[in-house]
């Protein structure tokens, strides 16, 4: 790469012309995928903020309206502006006035209300990184059809056993039925569910809306992958992506990697060590396909009679708790 490809300061970034649909950018994936790494490494490029995880998109339209870009209410702009995840984008009630008087329509409202999360930021460009948003993707290129939208994939595996920890009754997959049954095994349908959504969408948006992004690859060289990632997006590449962590990094052990501001780490989750032979057999019962198709390697053994019943068991109770 020659030193002309990289952008060192922001001044020379700056002297570049920017325009953008806003939101610009929607950064998704299977929850514990790498996610925020991911909104934090974007959100650190000059030109472009990246909120984290408000979630209001699709959810202010559910149960209010069957229409995907309704006229904007001024019911509808208090359900966006009462839902309890907005506060995140961090925007004032006089911005969130001032998207709704510019708007005719929620994707007007919406576009207004990135425009000023950007301008808050003192940026010309805002976008979301909701890993939810995975499994929205069709209503939410129907509303944004020039916003990008990167997905970026985990080895299953490594991502059951952060859900393992992460789950709760009341959070992810732990909120199913299916869960007290076996959470690993949940782990690796749930995985799979979350992330064929994505790409069974991005198939259809095109490469020139949708880009998937290898967790492994990103950690393992950030700045390969951030310069793939910034021509998608079409900005300028900046070295400051790579660096998102300098000036927060804290140097507690007791703190998880995304608490420690920890830079591109691999080997954070390590499946090999820390699955038995059952488990690995079970997950790649479950989701092995997936996971081949991915790129990821295989290898357990044979599953046992007990260990093929445990998996069409789970599909079964998997397939009866989703219909």
């Amino acid at each position: 790469m020659s030193a002309t490809a990289v952008l060192r300061t922001p001044t020379i970034v700056s002297e570049r012309p920017v325009s953008g649909t806003s939101p610009f950018v929607f950064v998704v994936g299977c929850p514990r995928s790498g996610t925020t790494l991911l909104q934090r490494m974007l959100d650190n490029h000059p030109l472009l903020a990246v909120a984290n995880d408000t979630h209001f998109i699709p959810r202010a339209l559910d149960g209010f309206t069957n229409s995907v870009n309704p006229d904007l209410t001024p019911a509808l702009v208090e359900r966006v502006r009462s839902y309890h995840r907005f506060d995140r984008l961090g925007v004032s009630d006089e911005a969130v006035n001032r998207a709704a008087s510019a708007a005719a329509d929620y994707r007007g409202f919406v576009s207004g209300l990135y425009g000023e999360f950007a301008r808050s930021k003192g940026k010309p460009l805002g976008g979301e990184k909701t890993p939810d948003y995975v499994r929205r993707l069709p209503l939410l290129h129907e509303l944004f059809p020039s916003t990008k939208i990167i997905h970026i994939i985990r080895d299953g595996r490594d991502v059951a056993l952060s859900l393992l920890d992460w789950a709760t009754e009341k959070k992810g997959p732990g909120r199913l039925k299916i869960w007290s049954e076996s959470p690993l095994g949940t782990s690796a349908l749930w995985w799979a569910w979350q992330v064929s959504s994505g790409r069974d969408a991005g198939q259809i948006l095109g490469h020139d809306s949708y880009c998937e992004v290898i967790y492994e690859k990103l950690v393992a060289e950030p700045e390969v992958e951030l310069q793939r990632l910034a021509a998608f997006l079409e900005l300028p590449y900046s070295e400051s992506m790579a660096r998102f962590h300098e000036g927060k990094q804290r140097s507690n052990p007791k703190l998880s990697a995304k608490k420690a501001w920890l830079p591109a780490t691999s080997g954070l989750r390590d499946w090999r060590k820390d699955f038995s032979a059952d488990d690995r057999a079970l997950f790649e019962s479950l989701s092995g396909e997936l996971l081949a198709d991915l790129g990821y390697e295989l290898g357990a053994r044979a599953p046992s009679t007990t260990i093929r019943a445990t998996a069409d068991r789970l599909r079964e109770m998997w397939r009866h708790e989703r219909s």
